[in-house]
């Protein structure tokens, strides 16, 4: 499994999927994969939640959603997966780029959620030899770099455009 191969299989063309929807075509696209291609799509996925677990991204997701547990940010950085690697790499270098996107909208706020995204290849895995995928621990505590501050002051000096466009605070 190639990152190219990865980011085919994760990457949404409909902006505005519910996570149903996006659970569904990720569920079809990795089922005709073989195990080891399983675990290998479940390993650089893992790498890729590592790879967003920071401080600024939870800021972003803070400001847009009101973010505010662990789940709820896991939640978020496989959402933001799913918007593909161009996104997903413009927002680890500038979280407030996410300001340009268009989000799922549930109850007429921001839902840029997708529950259990991550389990998907692991689940696939589990039903067919009844064993689940290794796990491998992070290594991480705490998300890289420094905890946001959820003033209203500051969250709009550091995401200046997600502010103008999600504050609600």
């Amino acid at each position: 499994m190639t990152e190219l191969q990865f980011w085919q299989l994760v990457s949404t063309t409909d902006p505005l999927a519910d996570s149903d929807h996006l659970a569904n075509s990720l569920t079809e696209k990795l089922t005709p994969l073989g195990n080891e291609e399983l675990a290998a799509f479940d390993k650089i996925f893992n790498q890729k939640m590592r790879q967003a677990y920071t401080w600024d991204l939870w800021g972003a997701a803070f400001v847009i959603a009101g973010c505010n547990s662990e789940f709820a940010f896991a939640e978020f950085r496989c959402w933001l997966i799913s918007r593909g690697q161009t996104i997903f790499e413009q927002a680890l270098a500038n979280p407030d780029s996410l300001a340009k996107l268009e989000i799922h909208q549930k109850d007429e706020y921001a839902n840029p959620y997708l529950d259990e995204y991550d389990l998907i290849a692991g689940q696939l895995y589990e039903n067919r030899t009844e064993q689940e995928l290794p796990f491998v621990p992070s290594g991480q505590t705490q998300p890289q770099g420094k905890r946001f501050k959820d003033k209203a002051r500051l969250v709009k000096k550091t995401y200046p455009e997600l502010f103008a466009k999600y504050w609600t605070g």
